[in-house]
């Protein structure tokens, strides 16, 4: 058997919005410059005897996640805040409560582009592959659109 958190424990949230006690706040991706100003949390994940993982993400204003494609599927909640994401060639606008289904080898990012920061839980499976960055002539072709060129960033 797993070993997994007790049924009866519960995070508790702290005063401050989207933290919560017990869950650390994590640096998206260690020795990479792909993105800015993003941060994670993992709520709930190997510990918890599933076969999923929940992360909370936050990109401040301004900022976006790493331009990026995998095998696995995500499936998204935004949380907080405005902004924008691009899935496959579609750059669609985001706001709190929208979903977000990224398929499997589809382009994505996503991006802050309001005041405050866009926060959004990332379900994603617990075994997973790594993330791809494009090449440059798979930049070129996703980049061959205007509205995709206007929002990417690398």
């Amino acid at each position: 058997m797993t070993d997994v958190r007790p049924a009866t424990e519960a995070l508790r949230a702290q005063p401050e919005p989207f933290r919560w006690d017990g869950v650390d706040e994590l640096v998206y991706k260690e020795h990479d410059t792909t993105f800015r100003g993003v941060t994670r949390r993992v709520l709930f994940g190997a510990g918890d005897g599933q076969a999923v993982e929940v992360r909370y993400f936050e990109v401040a204003p301004g900022g976006w996640t790493t331009l990026e494609h995998h095998e696995h599927t995500h499936q998204v909640v935004v949380l907080r805040g405005s902004g924008a994401a691009l899935v496959q060639d579609r750059v669609v606008p985001l706001q709190q409560h929208d979903l977000v289904f990224v398929p499997a080898w589809a382009w994505h990012q996503f991006r802050a582009t309001g005041d405050e920061p866009l926060g959004f839980q990332c379900i994603v499976p617990l075994d997973r592959d790594r993330p791809m960055l494009p090449d440059e002539a798979e930049y070129a072709a996703l980049t061959a659109a205007p509205e995709v060129a206007a929002f990417v960033r690398r």
